[in-house]
C-alpha cells in the first residue's frame, strides 16, 4: 500500500483525487477535488484542449513532458482513493530562491542535521533543494535542466559507488576482525595448552630431581659401605699376609734347630 509522501523542498501542485471511470475507455481517469457519492453519475473524460501550434505552446509542452520525465507524479492511496500530485510548473523567481534557502536552513535546523561528516538527513535535504533548482531551471531552459539532471545522476552514481565500496570495505573489515578474533582465540588456547604442558613438565622435572637425589644418596651410601668393606678386606688381607709371613718364618726356622 502506498503511503502519503512526506514534505519536500521540491515544489508540487496541490494533490488531485483520481477516480477510475468504468464507462470510459481504458486508461482514462477522472480528476476531482473531493470524493463523489455513490449516486453521482460518472462524468466522461474532458476533451483534450486544442492549442495553437505556435512556438511558445510547443515549448511549454516540451518542458511539461521533460518535467514529468525528470520528476514523475507522486501517487499514494488513502483507503480506496488514489491521490496524484504533480511537480509544479510555475517558474521560479528570485524571491522563490531566497525562500528556498530559508526553508533549507530551517529544515536543517529542525531535523538536527549534522554540519560536517556523513549525515543522511543533510544529504536528503540538499538533494531536494537541488531537485527544486533543476525544476526552476528546466521551466526556463529545458536543455540546462537536462544538463543539471546529468550532473545530479552522476553525483548519485558516485555516492552509490562510494556506498558500495564502503559496505564492501566494512564486510572485509568485519571478516578480517572475525578471523583475527578466531586466530586470537586459537593462540590463547595454544598458550594455555603450552602453559599447562610446561607446568606438567615442571612437575615431572621436580619428581625426576627428587628421584635422582634419592638415587644419589643410595649410591653414596652403597659406595661408602663398599669402601668400608674394601678397607676391612684390605686390613684382613694385610693381617693374613702378616700371619702368612710369620708362618713361613717359623717353618724356615725349625730345620735349623
Amino acid at each position: 500500500m502506498m503511503h502519503k509522501p512526506s514534505d519536500s523542498l521540491l515544489k508540487h501542485d496541490y494533490p488531485v483525487l483520481v477516480k477510475t471511470n468504468e464507462n470510459s475507455p481504458k486508461g482514462c481517469f477522472l480528476s476531482v477535488s473531493s470524493p463523489q457519492s455513490a449516486d453521482t453519475v460518472p462524468v466522461p473524460c474532458p476533451p483534450r484542449p486544442e492549442f495553437a501550434f505556435n512556438k511558445s505552446v510547443i515549448q511549454w509542452q516540451e518542458n511539461k513532458e521533460i518535467l514529468n520525465m525528470i520528476f514523475p507524479p507522486r501517487q499514494w492511496a488513502e483507503g480506496s482513493d488514489l491521490w496524484v500530485q504533480q511537480v509544479s510548473r510555475v517558474p521560479g523567481s528570485r524571491a522563490d530562491v531566497v525562500q528556498l534557502k530559508k526553508l533549507l536552513d530551517t529544515k536543517l535546523q529542525q531535523k538536527q542535521a549534522r554540519q560536517t561528516g556523513i549525515c543522511p538527513i543533510r544529504r536528503e535535504l540538499y538533494a531536494q533543494c537541488f531537485d527544486e533548482i533543476i525544476r526552476q531551471v528546466t521551466i526556463n531552459c529545458a536543455e540546462r535542466g537536462l544538463l543539471l539532471l546529468r550532473v545530479r545522476d552522476e553525483i548519485n552514481m558516485t555516492i552509490a559507488a562510494y556506498h558500495t565500496l564502503y559496505e564492501s570495505s566494512v564486510a572485509v573489515g568485519f571478516r578480517k576482525a572475525l578471523q583475527s578474533e578466531q586466530r586470537k582465540y586459537q593462540l590463547k588456547q595454544k598458550i594455555s595448552d603450552l602453559e599447562n604442558e610446561n607446568e606438567d613438565l615442571k612437575i615431572q622435572l621436580t619428581d625426576q630431581k627428587e628421584k635422582f637425589g634419592l638415587t644419589e644418596k643410595s649410591k653414596t651410601k652403597k659406595r661408602l659401605a663398599l669402601c668400608e668393606e674394601i678397607q676391612l678386606l684390605k686390613k684382613k688381607n694385610e693381617d693374613l699376609k702378616t700371619q702368612l709371613v710369620e708362618i713361613i718364618a717359623k717353618q724356615t726356622q725349625k730345620p735349623e734347630t
